[in-house]
């Protein structure tokens, strides 16, 4: 009985996840792509070490163990796999990128290119090596290789939001859900994508870039949930999220801020935030219940507005990734100066418990 009920209750939230809301739509569904990149085969007959057995720490030692002439070596004969190393020397991951990709990216630099499937990409807008400050964005449904242009935007209005002082990664680095049906109601592509993002920001210490902010928007959040625990990060952005598959800010079991936003007009928040078994995502994330510090965005327009030009979303968003804003108690006023919030009050930051006033800059 307890089976029927529980199949009973399964069917009648996929009815309402996919068909509910005019929001979600049904999307074709994906294969994850994961595993060694492409050439690993002829760079292990090579005599060279397996990249599956090397984590981003190993991978940086390997290639500081190397001249100038024999990593440049590498990258012209094995551009597809020294592109793709997370922990390979950036430099370095741009020149093979540049092989394989001839400027299909314009002024961006390609850290990452995968082209199994709809395609990967990770992009850099800044030095990544010398910036004080570093951001990651991690999209949604329909972001590939071949459709990167949103995400891009993103970036580059980050960037110009901070002043140029912050390096943005556009990080399409996963299979990202097509349109907004079963795949994206469920957890399959976020598990594989939370790996390969613990991967990359694994790599992006072991080149000794900034620890980064991660700004996670819709089913990236869910991706970003999945990989908390094991992510480098000093804080994680989540905007337009369907939930990051914890009850809490706890159950995250991260060190990082956690923070959380979502505009009174994004169609995320007709969907149910529920989770039975892989179908749904849990709490949402902008809800004060879960202790995520909450940001702004009620001048935000739709899904997808949150990095519009003079928005209070983007100028927290700016002010959290330059390090203006530390904690709870600091906001980001709409000058661009940033002073302490009033009526926020901070629990202990061990438990990353919420803040909950609005303030004149965004956070509340």
């Amino acid at each position: 009985m307890r089976r029927i009920s529980r199949t009973l209750i399964t069917a009648a939230l996929v009815t309402a996840v996919i068909g509910g809301t005019a929001g979600w739509a049904s999307g074709d569904s994906q294969e994850a792509v994961t595993g060694a990149p492409v050439g690993t085969a002829e760079w292990r007959a090579a005599g060279l070490p397996d990249p599956e057995r090397m984590d981003p720490a190993g991978v940086a030692r390997f290639f500081a163990g190397l001249s100038p002439v024999r990593q440049r070596e590498l990258a012209l004969t094995h551009p597809t796999v020294v592109g793709n190393l997370d922990g390979a020397p950036p430099a370095l991951r741009y020149e093979a990128n540049a092989r394989t990709t001839h400027g299909a990216f314009g002024g961006a630099r390609v850290l990452a290119h995968d082209a199994r499937g709809r395609g990967q990409v990770a992009l850099v807008f800044g030095d990544l090596a010398r910036a004080e400050h570093v951001a990651v964005i991690v999209p949604g449904s329909d972001v590939d290789a071949g459709h990167v242009r949103p995400l891009t935007d993103m970036a580059a209005s980050l960037r110009k939001a901070t002043g140029g002082n912050t390096a943005v990664v556009a990080w399409a680095g996963y299979t990202t859900p097509v349109g907004v049906g079963l795949d994206a109601a469920t957890g399959r592509l976020a598990e594989a994508g939370a790996d390969r993002l613990t991967r990359f920001v694994d790599g992006l210490a072991a080149v000794g870039a900034a620890e980064p902010s991660l700004f996670c928007h819709s089913y990236g959040s869910v991706v970003c949930g999945l990989a908390a625990r094991d992510l480098k990060a000093k804080d994680l952005v989540v905007f337009g999220s369907p939930g990051m598959r914890a009850g809490n800010v706890n159950e995250l079991g991260t060190s990082a801020r956690v923070w959380a936003a979502k505009d009174p007009t994004d169609w995320i928040d007709r969907i149910p935030n529920v989770e039975v078994g892989d179908l749904g995502h849990g709490a949402d994330p902008a809800d004060p219940a879960f202790g995520a510090r909450r940001i702004a965005a009620d001048d935000a327009t739709g899904h997808g507005g949150y990095f519009a030009p003079g928005t209070s979303s983007l100028r927290t968003f700016a002010a959290i990734a330059d390090g203006s804003v530390r904690t709870a108690d600091d906001a980001r006023t709409a000058d661009g100066s940033v002073r302490a919030a009033e009526d926020i009050r901070t629990p202990d930051d061990s438990d990353h418990a919420a803040a909950g006033a609005r303030t004149e800059g965004g956070v509340r």
